[in-house]
């Protein structure tokens, strides 16, 4: 088929090279700008699926937005049977969506409507869910609201990060697409409308949402830091003696304890929250590498009865 590939960051990438290996007809790759990166933001860094796509040579464009007739335009003259969206970026309006003899289709990860933008991964795993999945969907205008045609489960264990679902979700996805495209070819790729319960969005992830909180439960913390391992991080800050501090909880584990919220309980380190406690297994303090939790109070010359703190302004 003769496809137009829309995808930015390294979630897109797996699903970009099944499309590619299965031999159908690349005509465009969309992704985002190239964005300034380095200490001085003086080199200008193309997106991850920018970077494969002219690996594969592939022809590749970058426009800021679809409001000028020119982008739409050009969009429209390649003629594609089907564009394959997944993670891209930008709204599309309706001429672009309807330009593409079978529309558009979108790779989610999530099991929609459930978690329908931006961060459905993270979301997934800071509500505690216990799974998630791969949807391919058609684009309608409506913010991830079109039927969907085929879907992959994955369970969300305990102790699974973002990072690793995102990883096994990029992969389940790329095989997703790929029979999707195989139906769709033949005229077998059926769709239905998603439920009208059970709606959840999943906002961008805010700063002030990525703080660890130790008045909060142990349970619910652990579910926050696994959803924001290893980007953006939750964190928490604390005054080593030259004021805060922040420090990143990378990897947690639930442990039995109880004290003051905060409180280092043993040099596990096992710290207290709001009910139960938490176990510290990779930390990663402020221009450091990770360490271990043990090695962070090492470090830090904190020892069992410290405090660390809850509080924006922290303090021990």
């Amino acid at each position: 088929m003769r496809v137009i590939f829309m995808g930015t960051p390294d979630f897109a990438l797996a699903p970009l090279a099944e499309i590619f290996g299965r031999g159908h007809e690349i005509a465009a790759v969309y992704t985002r700008a190239p964005k300034p990166a380095g200490r001085r933001g003086l080199e200008l860094t193309p997106s991850p699926v920018h970077a494969a796509a002219e690996r594969y040579g592939l022809t590749v464009l970058t426009p800021k937005n679809f409001r000028d007739p020119e982008t739409i335009e050009q969009f429209q003259s390649f003629e594609a049977d089907v564009a394959v969206v997944v993670a891209y970026g930008l709204i599309l309006p309706k001429p672009v969506l309807d330009s593409p003899a079978y529309g558009c289709l979108n790779l989610h990860a999530s099991l929609l409507p459930r978690w329908r933008g931006a961060a459905p991964i993270q979301r997934a795993i800071m509500a505690g869910d216990k799974e998630t999945g791969v949807e391919v969907m058609k684009m309608e205008e409506g913010l991830d609201t079109g039927p969907i045609a085929m879907a992959e489960k994955l369970a969300i264990t305990p102790d699974m990060t973002g990072g690793e679902a995102h990883d096994r979700l990029s992969l389940l996805g790329a095989d997703l697409i790929g029979r999707a495209l195989a139906a769709l070819e033949r005229g077998g790729l059926q769709f239905q409308p998603q439920a009208e319960e059970g709606v959840l969005y999943a906002k961008k992830i805010d700063k002030a949402e990525a703080r660890v909180d130790f008045a909060r439960p142990a349970g619910e913390l652990h579910n926050l830091i696994c959803g924001l391992s290893p980007f953006p991080g939750a964190f928490f800050e604390t005054d080593f003696g030259k004021g805060p501090e922040r420090v990143k909880v990378l990897h947690s584990a639930l442990a039995e304890g109880a004290g003051t919220p905060g409180e280092i309980l043993d040099e596990t380190p096992r710290v207290a929250c709001g009910a139960g406690a938490l176990r510290l297994i990779e930390v990663q303090r402020a221009g450091r590498g990770p360490v271990s939790g043990a090695e962070f109070l090492r470090g830090a010359r904190l020892t069992p009865g410290a405090i660390l703190a809850q509080a924006e302004n922290a303090a021990l």
